[in-house]
C-alpha cells in the first residue's frame, strides 16, 4: 500500500492508520510517498500539534518495515537541506513520479488519509 502525504497537519493521523493498518495485516508492504508540505513531518526536530517530535512514530513504523520516501522536487524547491531529511526517509526524484510508479510498476494499492 502506498500512503500519500501532501499535507503534514494531516502526519499524525497518517501515522495512525498505518499503525492500525499494521495491527491488522502485520505483512502489509507500506511505503509513504511524501511531497509539497506533507515532507514537513519527515524533517528532524518537527514536531505535532502536541509538541511531540515526529521522529518517534516514524522510527517505531521504521522499525515495523514501513518505507518513507521524501520529494527531492520538494527539497529543492523549498530551499531545504537533504541533511533535514530524518534518516529513516529515502529520497526520491518525484514523489508523485514515485506514486505513479508504485502504482503501475508494483501494483501497490493507493491511500490518502
Amino acid at each position: 500500500v502506498v500512503y500519500h502525504v501532501n499535507d503534514s497537519t494531516n502526519a499524525m493521523a497518517a501515522l495512525n492508520n498505518i499503525r492500525n493498518h499494521l495491527n491488522a495485516a502485520p505483512t502489509a508492504k507500506i511505503v509513504v510517498v511524501t511531497h509539497g508540505a506533507g515532507i514537513d513531518f519527515l524533517l528532524e526536530g518537527e514536531k505535532n500539534a502536541n509538541g511531540n517530535l515526529y521522529e518517534v512514530p516514524v522510527q517505531e513504523l521504521s522499525a515495523r518495515k514501513v518505507e518513507f520516501r521524501v520529494c527531492n522536487n520538494t527539497l529543492t524547491g523549498r530551499k531545504i537541506d537533504k541533511a533535514r531529511v530524518l534518516p529513516e526517509a529515502t529520497i526520491v526524484p518525484s514523489g508523485v513520479a514515485e506514486i505513479a510508479r508504485l502504482q503501475a510498476e508494483e501494483g501497490f494499492v493507493y491511500l490518502k488519509p
